[in-house]
């Protein structure tokens, strides 16, 4: 199948996931969700730059996750069992999209509207998005109406049937208040579904609760529970919930813990993007070993990986480049990218391309001038080794937290045998961070956090870092290092799959020695 929005079928590329895939995923959900529920998904805002300029628009992950539309102002909206229309037809999906506008379209691009969703995404019932507004779905007629909590970061954009009506026009059907709480509704489903005979138990367990939000502070049932004296007062209170659990039929966590489940895991396809993501990234490293110079800026740097990226057709960074020289590799979210010379620091490279929706985290920490100091590679190999461990520790059954308890012993251990920390409890001063995420969708993907399942991809990014005055001796001040790599669990051991950047320091040094297609790349000099 060939995703495109306007132009002809070869101006686009040909290896988008299929409407198949996204139709499976959408079902996967469909099994998972209670009887008689509905999910409502919202396309992700269109976010503001400045002025009259907007960021370039992403997609909101699990919204093309299940239906791979790319636009905004879009509402997915999943049954849990078939519905009848007026003229009798049955369904049990819709997908409202935008209009087509020819005037919007000069400017913005072709939008797919109710054909193209049709055609290229193998829906079958299609609307425009001013078709929700009018809709006469009953959503008080389910039992669960789940959809992600809203964040308020939209806009009005003063258009018909923009991201802020369609929200508006779903808090309108379903009673959304402004005061929504998803821990009151786990608390009055706790209530309505314990036994009085331990209501004294689930009483105190609220009371913790009520200390720790303001907003349950303030609910009279809750209150009235907690403060209860006696049983036939608490069991009066449990039919009052029982009336309001009735009307409060939205849920926020239900479709939480479903997208959670099946993000973990990466199909066959979704492997083959996320493979060539991480691959694209890779060679971004290591073609930044062959072209790194002392006289090179944070920001030249940051533009060699990205160049690489744009060249192999990722469309985005997955996340801001963090290119950091010296000591603002401590910084360990730093994307101000700023310094004008590296010099002979070393430099930690933190970046992932984004190819077809899919993200890679790769990380390398490399001598600008090709060479290690003997202290940079004391720390260097200490961080090696550690991923290493923590590599190893990333298998199936495995604890999530398995391989930064790996990486941790080897840290601590090696720290204090270098005196730079008395303790092993003080070694978290300067490995602060865990090794592992999910990757994905996301560079911070959805997942379950429990044992590790077959087919599930993490970041294993063990780091030493040293900032200027810290208690240690003054020669390893400025140090920071992080190797990052991407690890694809299988029932036969963990695999690299970003194993194309060289990770020891050896290999780095080998690499850097060897001629760059960048070197003859000169641009004039400006005032």
């Amino acid at each position: 199948m060939l995703f495109v929005i306007g132009g002809n079928a070869q101006d686009r590329p040909t290896d988008f996931l299929s409407a198949d895939f996204h139709k499976q995923r959408r079902e996967a959900v469909r099994t998972m969700l209670p009887a008689n529920s509905v999910a409502v998904f919202f396309a992700n805002p269109v976010r503001n730059r400045s002025n009259d300029v907007d960021y370039v628009y992403h997609q909101d992950p699990d919204f093309y996750y299940l239906t791979g539309y790319r636009e905004p102002n879009a509402v997915l909206i999943i049954f849990s069992d078939f519905q009848k229309d007026a003229a009798g037809k049955m369904y049990n999906e819709i997908l409202y999209v935008q209009e087509r506008n020819s005037n919007a379209e000069q400017w913005e691009g072709k939008r797919l509207g109710i054909v193209g969703a049709k055609e290229q995404l193998g829906f079958e019932m299609v609307f425009n998005g001013e078709a929700f507004l009018m809709n006469t779905i009953d959503f008080k007629s389910f039992d669960v109406v789940t959809f992600f909590d809203f964040k308020d970061d939209y806009r009005d954009t003063g258009g018909r049937a923009d991201l802020f009506d369609l929200i508006r026009t779903f808090k309108i059907k379903t009673d959304y208040f402004s005061n929504y709480n998803s821990t009151k509704k786990e608390l009055y489903t706790m209530i309505k579904s314990t036994d009085i005979a331990n209501s004294a138990n689930v009483a105190q367990v609220l009371g913790r609760y009520l200390n720790d939000d303001d907003d349950l502070k303030r609910d009279e049932l809750l209150n009235a529970f907690v403060k209860a004296k006696n049983d036939g007062l608490r069991a009066e209170i449990k039919e009052r919930v029982s009336v309001e659990l009735k009307s409060y039929n939205f849920d926020t966590n239900v479709i939480t813990e479903i997208m959670n489940k099946l993000r973990e895991t990466k199909t066959p396809e979704e492997m083959v993007l996320l493979k060539k993501a991480v691959e694209i990234s890779a060679v971004g490293q290591l073609e930044v070993m062959k072209a790194m110079h002392p006289n090179m800026s944070e920001t030249e740097i940051q533009g060699v990986h990205e160049y690489v990226y744009k060249k192999y057709g990722a469309e985005y960074e997955g996340y801001p480049s963090i290119v950091g020289g010296g000591a603002n590799g401590c910084i360990l979210h730093y994307i101000e990218n700023s310094k004008p010379k590296v010099g002979n620091d070393l430099v930690l490279m933190d970046l992932g391309a984004e190819y077809h929706g899919y993200t890679a985290d790769v990380t390398r920490t490399i001598p600008a001038n090709g060479t290690f100091t003997k202290e940079q590679r004391q720390i260097y190999d200490i961080v090696y080794r550690a991923q290493e461990a923590g590599i190893q520790a990333s298998v199936v059954g495995a604890s999530f937290q398995a391989p930064g308890d790996a990486a941790k012993k080897v840290i601590a251990k090696e720290l204090m045998a270098l005196g730079i920390i008395n303790n092993e409890a003080e070694a978290r001063t300067y490995f602060p961070h865990g090794t592992s995420h999910y990757l994905g969708l996301d560079v911070h993907d959805k997942g379950t956090y429990t044992a590790f399942k077959p087919n599930t991809v993490i970041t294993v990014e063990p780091g030493i870092y040293i900032p200027e005055g810290s208690n240690c001796d003054e020669k390893w001040w400025g140090i920071a290092v992080r190797i990052e790599d991407d690890i694809l669990i299988t029932e036969n051991g963990p695999v690299n799959l970003s194993a194309m950047a060289p990770r020891t320091a050896d290999a780095i040094e080998k690499v850097m020695k060897q001629p760059s297609p960048l070197d003859k790349f000169v641009l004039p000099k400006l005032d």
